[in-house]
């Protein structure tokens, strides 16, 4: 009848065979496709059709060879695995056609494919947006498919990984990896991974990002990635579509505004002139250059080494409950609801009645009043500057006479009086873990998220920075 069906057989199984490719394999002349295949229609031919195998990797000598016997008149089908048109041979056989000038029938019959198989047996991980992307650069360049990676970590999509690996090519899925983190993927992301998906041999893993193994993974693996909203609940691999957005004991649900800024957080991330700042650095620029919408903070931002983690289990661990600032505006931006689930106080000293009388007495200003105040009570505070420089050399100057032993200290005042002199002014202090915004920048709104930096560090590794809004 000189026509070409072009059928995905499914991955593997004769149960993942729809009625409609079995139909047409019982009505073909020939059937042409590598011989592996062969063993899952067999029971379907009729006899005297003739199978055809041109080997692996012989695809367009198979395509050739199927259009010379249509035009001898046959009913052919050319199969593939899993959906012919994904990955398979649907695009060759109409570009041949094409190129032929053949008039010959063509029609496509949709298989079940590897990635839709592998998720039903990992359960429900592609409920929302995905993109299927293929490792094997043998007809891709690997520079184009790094930009589809990256473009697709970046996206939030979630994620099948095809020919994720083979004898000569070793090295791809690690950079895959890499770069989903990089871009701001959760380690506690869920990776699901099926070997020989529906096949006797079928194996099935589910893991996070951060644990997931490349060496446990072969040419016959199908893997998924799952986007910031997907969990593993009992082994389940489970991304919401959104029906329980609303549901109070739904897993892992963000509120709208978190879901915001773990947007702006991926977009700045994903910005950086550098990838690989240490967490406890970056999540404190992330904060930051969100607050501010200044690139520059990657150029000006100091933290000692390890400083937000300290201050974070000095926090945790109950040893430090109080958080003193210069002004309070700064006292206003730090999060009420971390405050709360940390037990932890957010004092500014300016509004006491004390601090008007003691400046006035002494001639000082009235921040460094609150300062010496606050050195009174809380020697040991974790102190927040992102106002006045002279509160900030007020307390190096406590801190010299041996009256304040801060937890930390966070100086980021702004202006163009002593503001760059106050924080070199707080430099000599090793053993106190500080955060410094260099330089004539700063501001009460930059020196609050660093204190919400600190307060949320938890949430760092999962890059999570909506917690308490």
């Amino acid at each position: 009848m000189k026509k070409i069906i072009v059928a995905g057989i499914g991955p593997g199984s004769p149960d993942d065979i729809t009625p409609a490719v079995i139909n047409a394999v019982k009505e073909a002349d020939a059937v042409v496709g590598y011989k592996y295949y062969f063993q899952f229609i067999t029971p379907y031919l009729k006899p005297g059709c003739e199978c055809i195998d041109t080997g692996m990797k012989h695809e367009r000598e198979r395509a050739e060879q199927a259009f010379q016997l249509a035009e001898e008149g046959k009913t052919v089908v050319v199969i593939s695995s899993g959906d012919a048109g994904i990955y398979g041979m649907a695009p060759l056989i109409y570009e041949m056609k094409r190129e032929r000038g053949s008039d010959l029938e063509v029609h496509s019959l949709p298989g079940i494919s590897a990635f839709q198989k592998a998720a039903s047996l990992l359960g429900a991980p592609v409920g929302h947006d995905f993109c299927v992307i293929s490792l094997s650069d043998l007809m891709t360049p690997w520079e184009v498919i790094e930009r589809r990676i990256k473009a697709a970590a970046v996206g939030d999509f979630v994620t099948a990984v095809y020919n994720p690996k083979s004898h000569g090519r070793y090295w791809q899925l690690y950079r895959l990896k890499e770069i989903f983190l990089s871009e701001g993927r959760s380690g506690n992301t869920p990776v699901g991974y099926v070997r020989q998906a529906g096949r006797a041999e079928q194996e099935v893993t589910v893991t996070s990002l951060a644990n997931f193994d490349p060496e446990e993974v072969d040419m016959f693996t199908i893997i998924l990635i799952g986007n910031s909203q997907s969990y593993n609940w009992d082994g389940t691999f489970i991304t919401p579509r959104g029906y329980y957005r609303e549901s109070a004991d739904a897993p892992q649900k963000e509120k709208k505004g978190a879901l915001i800024m773990m947007e702006s957080f991926r977009t700045i991330a994903s910005e950086l002139k550098r990838q690989d700042y240490p967490l406890d650095h970056k999540w404190a620029l992330l904060h930051a250059i969100h607050t501010t919408a200044d690139f520059d903070m990657e150029n000006i931002l100091h933290t000692d080494k390890n400083a937000v983690s300290t201050l974070y289990n000095i926090i945790r661990d109950g040893k430090l409950n109080t958080i003193v600032t210069d002004v309070t505006m700064v006292t206003s931006g730090i999060r009420k609801g971390a405050l709360q689930r940390l037990g932890i106080e957010a004092k500014c000293y300016l509004g006491d009645p004390r601090v008007a009388e003691m400046a006035e007495s002494l001639g000082i200003t009235r921040t460094q009043a609150g300062i010496r105040l606050a050195v009174e009570e809380h020697p040991d505070a974790l102190f927040a500057f992102g106002n006045a420089p002279t509160a900030l050399m007020e307390l190096c100057d406590l801190i010299r006479k041996g009256k304040a032993h801060p937890a930390g200290i966070i100086a980021a005042p702004v202006g163009f009086v002593h503001v760059k002199e106050s924080k070199h002014m707080v430099k000599p202090f090793t053993d106190i873990p500080k955060i410094i915004v260099e330089g004539r920048k700063g501001g009460s709104n930059l020196a609050a998220t660093l204190c919400n930096a600190i307060l949320t560090f938890d949430d760092a590794e999962q890059l999570k920075p909506g917690r308490d809004l």
